[in-house]
């Protein structure tokens, strides 16, 4: 799933993630552990650029 489309996260019983097409997505993980999932996969590619200027 792309995160950048991720739109909103709820919890009810299940997660379910609504995305910035409309589209709605249940999963069983909590909505803080998608988050750190989100904030991993990010820190990890913005890691491996390299730094311009130096």
């Amino acid at each position: 799933m792309n995160c950048d489309l991720i739109y909103r996260i709820d919890e009810a019983y299940d997660t379910i993630i609504t995305l910035s097409d409309g589209q709605h997505i249940r999963v069983s993980e909590q909505a803080n552990q998608i988050v750190e999932r989100i904030v991993d996969y990010k820190r990890k590619i913005y890691h491996a650029l390299p730094e311009v200027g130096k």
